[in-house]
Formats: structure tokens, sequence, C-alpha cells
């Protein structure tokens, strides 16, 4: 095939979270198709670092850091009538990269990662456009109202992003959605999408990477005397921070009248002051960003996902999976990961009694949890690989299966 520009509203390096992850492997599929040109932002000094890794995998890139301020982004995004996430991306040397890049290279696919990007496709490009929206993000948004969550500014943001997001759906040749339930949950919510190319490409997991036989104990985990749960993720990230405070109101009290010695770790960069205040609280402790989440995988006991909002595949589901342990997880944290409860991982409803016992159950059997982290390992490394997203990936790309004729 030709060459293609990807675009994405964060640098996919390093993959070192949610979004990140996915955009960092789904580039490194491109990159085995053909010359890859980037275009994306950075917001951190780690971000903007990543120029020399940019220039190993990209033909051309442009890494341009954003500025703008979100309370900036907010007022703009109500004078244009247009959402806050797009207005926040919207930058003048991105449009500048991308006419550059077509006028200079022969681009055949422009893959778009993330509906913020979707601005910066021109009208008259007339090669394939794929777009990877991920997760439908204006169902998110709805919900975030819904939990009482900023109501106003977040029906809004779902309600325009939603007209967004039919348009880029109208215009691609092929979107993307994370898990078949999302696919289905983004036709169910747009009209006029009769003619579009929708489908499912799931996420995967590096399972040589989070190999616990390669992975060191972490200390402090293996030195405690009680059972040592972890939570992980960004925790600035309002789903996370809702999961982890959930379990530090309905689960723990409980649990440490069982166990008095249990501890709850949350572990995860960028923690809210309203976590960092928990530390302490009936055995929490915030560890904010650590060098290596996977030897707190290894050395905790039980894993915990109780999301009350959540959206397509959860890669620390996955990462705790493929380091072999047992996790309880709500349904909404299951979703898109085709394994079966109670052999793989045991689903729990957000409600705390059913989320204890489950809990309580598996840490009173050390033998079921082992037995339980063998069969999780076993189903990532069978099913749900990189390189069998790289496959789906080269046959909808190269083989030109899309739901319109590519040029």
């Amino acid at each position: 095939m030709g060459e293609i520009l990807f675009l994405a509203h964060r640098v996919p390096f390093p993959p070192d979270r949610g979004d990140k992850i996915r955009s960092h492997h789904l580039l490194k599929g491109l990159g085995k198709l053909g010359p890859v040109h980037v275009g994306t932002f950075g917001e951190t000094s780690q971000d903007m670092a990543q120029k020399s890794a940019l220039a190993l995998v990209a033909k051309t890139h442009a890494l341009i850091e954003r500025t703008k301020p979100l309370p900036q982004a907010g007022i703009e995004a109500v004078l244009k009538g247009k959402p806050v996430s797009l207005t926040a991306f919207d930058h003048a040397a991105m449009r500048r990269y991308v006419a550059k890049t077509l006028g200079n290279h022969r681009i055949d696919t422009i893959f778009v990662f993330s509906s913020q990007m979707g601005q910066y496709i021109p009208d008259d490009f007339a090669g394939r456009v794929v777009i990877d929206l991920c997760d439908v993000d204006s169902a998110k948004f709805e919900a975030y109202a819904h939990a009482g969550q900023r109501r106003w500014i977040n029906r809004r943001e779902g309600r325009l992003l939603a007209t967004e997001e039919a348009r880029l759906a109208n215009r691609a040749d092929t979107t993307l959605l994370i898990s078949d339930s999302e696919a289905a949950l983004f036709r169910s919510r747009i009209d006029g999408l009769e003619e579009a190319d929708i489908r499912a490409l799931g996420n995967g997991i590096d399972a040589e990477f989070f190999d616990p036989a390669h992975v060191p104990v972490q200390p402090d985990l293996e030195e405690g005397e009680g059972p040592q749960l972890l939570f992980t993720g960004q925790m600035d990230y309002p789903p996370n921070v809702a999961a982890a405070e959930w379990v530090i109101e309905n689960v723990m009290p409980e649990l440490r009248k069982m166990h008095d010695r249990a501890r709850f770790h949350i572990v995860g960069r960028a923690p809210v002051a309203s976590l960092k205040n928990r530390h302490g609280e009936n055995g929490v402790r915030v560890w904010g960003e650590v060098p290596d989440v996977r030897s707190f995988l290894k050395s905790a006991d039980l894993v915990v996902a109780p999301l009350l909002i959540a959206r397509g595949v959860q890669n620390k589901v996955l990462e705790a999976m493929a380091m072999a342990k047992a996790i309880v997880l709500t349904p909404g944290a299951a979703t898109g990961i085709e394994a079966k409860d109670d052999v793989h991982f045991a689903v729990a409803r957000p409600e705390a009694p059913e989320m204890l016992r489950r809990i309580a159950t598996l840490l009173a059997d050390e033998g079921k949890r082992a037995e339980m982290g063998r069969a999780a390992r076993d189903f990532v490394l069978a099913n749900m690989s990189w390189d069998s997203v790289h496959i789906e990936l080269e046959r909808l790309l190269v083989s030109g299966d899309t739901g319109r004729d590519a040029v």
C-alpha cells in the first residue's frame, strides 16, 4: 500500500496509559504496512522529549506542544458552538503540517486516532480515511452528567460530540471502535449511519512484557501481613477516581473487619487531592506514579477493577490477566474481553455486598486465585496479542476490506 498519515491527539510514546498504549501499537502495526507520517500533540516535558522515538518509526513527523488552557478552550468552544474536546486540540500548526504532508507525499490513507483529530481531515482528500474512535466519547460525557458531574457542561459535550461522531462516521471509509459492544452502542445512538462501515478492532496486550516470570517482587507488598489489594490506572481520570473512592468507602471498612491488616494500594500517576487525602484511611495507600507497575501486580494478592463508568477494553484488566493475577471487576470493566466469569476473572455487580463477597472468597482460597491467574494469562496469550490486532489491521488496509471503495 501507499503512504499513511497518522494523526493522534497524544504522542504515542511512551506507551504508559490507556490511549497511548493503543495508539502506540496501532502505529507499530501501520509501520509494517508502509511509510507513516505522524502528526501528534505533546503536553508535558516527557511528551516533548519523544521526538527521537517518533523519528525511528515515522518518515516525517510533527510533535506540537499543546498549551491551550482548558478554561480558554471552554470559552472558545461556547462561542463557536463546538465541543470543548475539539477546541482544545485545534491548532494552526497541525493544520499546516497536514497540508504540507498531503502536498509533498503520496498519502493513500489518513488514519485518525480519536475524535479530536477528525477536524484535520481535509474535505477534498480523496484517499481512504479510517477513524479509530476507540470509545463512544459522547456516551461517556452523558454518563458523567447522569452521575451528577458538571451536568450542564457534560450534557453539552455529549450532545455536540455525538454530532461530530456522526459526521466522522459518514466521512470515513471505516470507523473503528474498541469492542463489538462499543460498536453496537455507537450504531444505536447515532442516526443516519445506515451506509457507514462501523466495526470493532480490539486492544491487545504485550504478554511478553507483562510476564510474571521476568518481573521482580514489590517488597512493601510482599512484607505486608494482611491481604494486599491493588487498583491501577491514571488517577486523575474521573472513572478511576470514582472506582478507587468506591472501594475505600464501601469495601475496605468491611474487609478490615475480616482482615484487620488488609491494604488497598492505589497505583498510578497524578492522583487527585481527594485520593491523596485518603492515604492511611482503612489501610489505603496512595502511591502515585511508580517506576514499574508490574512489580505491584506480581506482589498483590488480588487486583480489583470496580469501574462504575467504563468504556471499551480496560488495559488495566489485560495487564493484570497477563501477570497471572486473579482480578475482581465490574461488568463494565469486563467489556470487550470474551473471558469467562469464575474462570479467567471474577465479575461482581457494583454493589458492596457482592463485591465484598467475591473478594473475600478469593482471598480465602489461595489455590483458586492461582488457578484463576494461570487461566487468565493463558487466555490473553491465546486471544489478545497485539500481533493478532496487527493482522486485522493489515486485512482492513492492505486488502481494501472497507465499507467503501478506497482510492
